[in-house]
């Protein structure tokens, strides 16, 4: 199979599904796709026939094989004889062919007690839990926290660079949190200085959303002082939290996904990734994705819309607050090769324990 630009097969452009595949091509695919998971190498048929019952020679492995990069499962990279699956393949062993059991009573414990707000704010608490699923999976974790509703303390903002701003919130229990806004290109320090004094002096005793209906008013009077940049800056900041889609995302363990790539390009890739990661929009659509079903959603290469064919996969579940409204989203971006088996029932079991948390 002749492979893409950045060293992946392009999509296959079969129907292959796991109905049409006999007994024995599914039990060598999921046998391929366990070892590769392993071991990140091409898995020959020799290996296979070791792994596979008696019975199977390295021969009929070989056929098997052929006829499963055939339908667009597997694919040879030039550099060895053994094939990988290809992402529709492993979407196939995903869907189909993964086996996973419950977690035990020692790792839910385990889980439960990283997982505990006793003397945390709701944020440190969640960014414990995205450091723990990048721990275990060795990937970088991530979170989609809950919209804050409660009075706010306190509003600065910090130039990042040239068209960048952070978004420092404290609100009246403790809780800080953090966002990153674009802003003016060109943006005097001034102006950021000017827009936190004047929401800190509006915002004592209110919510965002309080505060940014009144300050909407006063603007509409001509009852502020404000130049146009420090206007821009005060709409970005509490148009971050506001407008009923808010939320934040945390990430932890980027380094641990970084450490997978070998190529250039992809690293790259990778990189950009993360950029967007600091979008609202990119934070939005996570949450979106985690919607889409029940319990864990699992998004291999392209699939999630935020990479494009970098050897990456994406499993999230939302978790629910104590009205059973989806509030949230947690789990991990790792390589395709992530131990799927291990990954999903520990990210399934962390969404829930976050959810009675919150409820």
């Amino acid at each position: 199979m002749k492979l893409g630009p950045n060293g992946f097969p392009p999509p296959a452009q079969t129907g292959a599904s796991l109905a049409a595949l006999d007994s024995r091509s599914a039990m060598i695919l999921r046998e391929l796709v366990e070892t590769y998971v392993a071991t990140g190498e091409p898995v020959g048929s020799r290996t296979l026939s070791r792994r596979l019952p008696l019975g199977l020679s390295p021969a009929t492995i070989r056929n098997a094989m052929a006829d499963l990069e055939d339908a667009g499962l597997l694919y040879s990279p030039h550099t060895s004889a053994g094939r990988l699956p290809t992402e529709r393949g492993l979407r196939l062993f995903v869907d189909g062919l993964l086996e996973f059991g419950a977690l035990g009573e020692e790792e839910r414990g385990a889980i439960s007690a990283r997982c505990a707000a006793s003397g945390r704010s709701l944020q440190e608490t969640l960014g414990e839990a995205g450091q723990m699923l990048s721990g275990l999976a060795g990937a970088a974790g991530l979170v989609v926290a809950p919209t804050t509703e409660g009075m706010v303390r306190h509003i600065e903002f910090v130039a990042l660079g040239p068209g960048r701003a952070l978004v420092v919130l404290v609100h009246e229990d403790g809780q800080v949190e953090n966002r990153v806004i674009e802003v003016p290109a060109g943006l005097p320090p001034s102006a950021m200085q000017q827009a936190s004094n004047y929401l800190n002096a509006r915002l004592a005793g209110r919510t965002l959303e309080d505060a940014r209906g009144m300050i909407a008013a006063e603007v509409a009077d001509n009852r502020t002082a404000l130049d146009a940049l420090t206007q821009q800056v005060i709409e970005a900041g509490l148009g971050t939290w506001t407008g009923g889609q808010g939320g934040s995302l945390i990430i932890r363990g980027q380094a641990r996904l970084l450490e997978t790539i070998d190529q250039a390009a992809r690293v790259s890739e990778i990189k950009r990734l993360f950029e967007r990661l600091e979008q609202q929009e990119t934070m939005l659509r996570l949450l979106d994705l985690a919607q889409r079903g029940e319990g864990v959603q699992i998004f291999i290469g392209a699939e999630s819309g935020l990479f494009d064919s970098a050897g990456l996969s994406m499993v999230v579940a939302p978790f629910r607050n104590g009205q059973e409204k989806i509030v949230g989203a947690i789990g991990v971006i790792g390589p395709t090769r992530i131990n799927y088996g291990r990954v999903i029932p520990v990210v399934d079991y962390t969404a829930r324990v976050i959810g009675r948390l919150l409820g």
